[in-house]
């Protein structure tokens, strides 16, 4: 299956988002968001196959859905620049397979509401907990040795 973007491609979109949502993007956020989406679609699959998380961060429509409801709904200075860069259409879930911005803006804001501390450098293996402790969660089938090992293989081959 061939790659839907890019590395590059990705972090630009990563940039955009988090640009878009006003939140400081260090080094460490970018990596983050940057190894979610690999690990999560390995930057080709915009739906799981065989269940129900949709885009390259691989959200669930309940955790999108959750998100406007008990998080962005109190938030107007993150929901109000979302709905303007949607051009005000419905916030559906679905729209994460289409629109890679949007993706990583709400898995930017899954990480923001989970209040997870950021790491304090670029450090690959420290992304890799906090994408396990509050994305994939310990019962996720993902194991942060993967996260680290695609990111690095995904990021290296990029280089090339």
């Amino acid at each position: 299956m061939p790659l839907i973007l890019t590395v590059p491609q990705a972090q630009g979109v990563i940039s955009s988002a988090l640009g878009l949502l006003q939140i400081d993007y260090p080094a460490s956020r970018r990596t983050l968001m940057l190894g979610t989406a690999i690990q999560e679609s390995g930057l080709k699959a915009v739906r799981q196959v065989g269940g129900p998380a949709l885009g390259l961060w691989q959200m669930e429509s309940a955790t999108h859905d959750s998100l406007w409801t008990n998080f962005l709904a109190y938030r107007p200075h993150f929901s109000a620049p979302i709905n303007h860069f949607l051009n005000y259409i419905e916030p559906a879930a679905e729209l994460l397979t289409t629109n890679h911005v949007y993706a990583a803006a709400m898995a930017a804001l899954r990480y923001y509401d989970s209040k997870a501390v950021m790491p304090a450098n670029d450090d690959v293996a420290a992304c890799a907990a906090v994408w396990k402790q509050y994305y994939n969660t310990v019962n996720g089938a993902g194991t942060e040795q993967e996260f680290i090992d695609n990111y690095t293989r995904m990021v290296q081959d990029s280089a090339t």
